[in-house]
């Protein structure tokens, strides 16, 4: 987060592309695919494996977020790739899902978070052997 404080009261602008932020992530599998894609680029069918849903459904829940900029896709071939690099969706849902840990009990006190809130870029890159690209097709 940045250390000093912008606007004492958001200005229109930015609370309605707050409120729209927070309302795309109102969904469980749009949470599940944007974390997901935070920690690697994946295809449909990846994405689709790892959240538990249909590839249809990935591909709507993809398409809400590539329209409101927080995923983005490249093609290669006939395969499309799928990453959302921001540092700020990473951290808003490192924080997200670090609360639900202590609301479920799951952590409690100064327990440490699975989900942390170091930037995606540096996880990538300290992964030994890791290219970031899922070979699997759409």
């Amino acid at each position: 987060m940045h250390d000093d404080l912008v606007l004492p009261v958001p200005d229109d602008s930015h609370a309605r592309i707050t409120a729209e932020t927070f309302r795309l992530l109102s969904d469980a599998t749009r949470v599940k695919i944007l974390w997901a894609l935070l920690q690697e680029e994946a295809s449909v069918n990846v994405l689709a494996e790892l959240v538990g849903a249909s590839p249809t459904a990935v591909s709507q829940h993809l398409s809400k977020l590539r329209l409101a900029g927080l995923v983005k896709n490249r093609r290669e071939g006939t395969f499309a790739y799928y990453s959302a690099d921001d540092a700020h969706v990473h951290r808003l849902l490192a924080e997200a899902l670090s609360h639900a840990e202590h609301v479920t009990g799951t952590a409690t006190g100064q327990d440490p978070h699975p989900y942390g809130s170091s930037a995606p870029e540096r996880r990538r890159q300290s992964r030994p052997g890791s290219t970031g690209v899922r070979r699997t097709g759409l």
